[in-house]
């Protein structure tokens, strides 16, 4: 019974305190900061891991990004903007985007954050645009789940290598290196 009462005074005494605060809270005059306006600065929250960042070395202003359940974003100016990318697929999360270096208009896409976590978004496959990102075509490993590194010979841009990390939460058959040579066609694990 004294703990009940105890907890019931401390509460009113707060209640008394905090009153009087809210009537002399000072206001902000929206009329003195006529230039500010609310802008979004990017994602955030859960969706808002980056997961993989690919740039054009020849122009380094330009900045592909992938998150984990943001999809894929894009800068021309060194990531003072930036604008979506790969709006139409069925899947959002990304686990690797790769940039032919010789061929600015290809980039590549692996779906599924390759970042085991309890909250790890899955993925459908690898995806390229010759477009530079305009348009997607979805290139197979649909079942891998998570593709988390790609890499592209640099003389010869059919040859892919892919890091596939498969279910993060149990064996996998999946799970492996893939390998292509005819851009995507076809892939041997």
């Amino acid at each position: 019974m004294k703990t009940s009462f105890t907890k019931t005074l401390l509460f009113c005494l707060a209640l008394l305190i905090q009153f009087p605060q809210d009537g002399h809270s000072q206001k902000l005059n929206m009329d003195m900061v006529p230039g500010l306006k609310p802008r979004n600065i990017g994602p955030a929250g859960m969706s808002g891991r980056v997961t993989s960042i690919d740039v054009l070395l020849s122009d380094p202003s330009v900045i592909y990004l992938g998150s984990a359940a943001g999809g894929l974003w894009h800068s021309d100016n060194g990531g003072d903007t930036w604008n979506p990318l790969f709006t139409d697929e069925v899947v959002a999360s990304i686990g690797v985007v790769k940039i032919n270096q010789n061929n600015p208009s290809e980039i590549w896409v692996g779906t599924g954050e390759g970042n085991p976590r309890n909250s790890q978004n899955s993925g459908y496959g690898i995806y390229r645009s010759l477009d530079g990102g305009q348009n997607w075509q979805l290139m197979g490993l649909e079942k891998t789940r998570t593709i988390h590194r790609i890499i592209q010979h640099r003389d010869d841009p059919n040859t892919l290598v892919v890091a596939v990390t498969g279910s993060a939460w149990g064996d996998s058959p999946h799970r492996g290196v893939y390998k292509t040579t005819d851009g995507g066609r076809t892939w041997r694990k």
